[in-house]
């Protein structure tokens, strides 16, 4: 534990520059906050100012054993919490150590809708997820996500990016958990939208009930997707698992309770439960 703890701290990822490629990422050796979470600051041209990487570890790590990891995606550009902290949320129920699992959250220096804008190079969320966070990630921590695939939290706004990311990377991630979130949306003309997919025709690319259809035969078996409960987007929930149903597309659907639109309102321990399960629990 001493001599994995030592070499997270001496850590920085700075990679090789090669032609015609972006500019490195410059990320910080980790420090803990007052939470005792593991924190990067993260420089990146894919971001319009510094983010931060932020690692909750289970309280014993096994020297060989590699762990799986949960992508807790945020709501809220930079620091901001008018929802909650998931990350406060997983460490309260002890879901690190229950689950054996890594816990990590990224922040954003934008609204957070994991899309690339079409023409503005500091606006490219989704690259910076791929291309940064998760590569640091992988190089720094014993994570083991080759069978598994990275697994992704979210409510809202980042309940939308998880569904988002899965599918359209299903190579990448295994699993999504979303709840109380904007699913069906057609036109990115809310919720500050409009900010981070800049187009009609780039929103395409990124709109979930397209997304469901186009790759619903990747989907056929087991149950990759999670939809669970709502405090404000209950019709969106109910659209999506009628969609999905219709394309016969394996998920997990919970129709309730209600509840406030907030990671600290009861719902992510099931969410949680939900991603594991089928795993082999220690």
């Amino acid at each position: 534990m001493t001599a994995v703890l030592t070499t997270l701290f001496c850590t920085v990822f700075v990679p090789t520059v090669e032609r015609g490629t972006e500019p490195s990422p410059i990320i910080s050796r980790a420090r803990k906050n007052a939470h005792s979470v593991l924190v990067h600051e993260v420089r990146s041209t894919y971001q319009g100012g510094m983010t931060h990487i932020r690692v909750l570890l289970p309280d014993k790590l096994e020297e060989k054993r590699r762990y799986s990891v949960v992508l807790v995606l945020p709501v809220e550009p930079g620091t901001q919490n008018r929802y909650g902290d998931g990350l406060q949320e997983v460490q309260k129920h002890d879901l690190h150590n229950r689950f054996q699992a890594i816990f990590m959250a990224p922040t954003f220096s934008h609204l957070p809708w994991y899309a690339d804008h079409p023409t503005k190079a500091e606006i490219r969320q989704e690259t910076y997820l791929l291309k940064v966070v998760l590569p640091f990630i992988a190089r720094t921590y014993p994570v083991s996500v080759e069978d598994s695939g990275w697994l992704l939290l979210g409510f809202s706004k980042s309940g939308w990016g998880a569904f988002s990311l899965l599918l359209r990377h299903p190579e990448l991630f295994g699993k999504a958990a979303a709840w109380d979130a904007p699913l069906l949306t057609a036109l990115p003309d809310r919720f500050g939208m409009g900010e981070i997919f800049g187009t009609q025709d780039n929103f395409e690319k990124y709109r979930i009930s397209r997304l469901l259809e186009q790759q619903s035969d990747q989907f056929q078996k087991g149950t990759r997707l999670i939809l669970l409960g709502y405090g404000n987007f209950r019709d969106h929930h109910q659209q999506a698992h009628a969609l999905m149903e219709k394309r016969g597309i394996g998920h997990e659907y919970r129709d309730g309770p209600a509840r406030k639109h907030d990671w600290h309102s009861g719902w992510v321990p099931e969410a949680v439960s939900l991603l594991f399960a089928g795993e082999r629990q220690p």
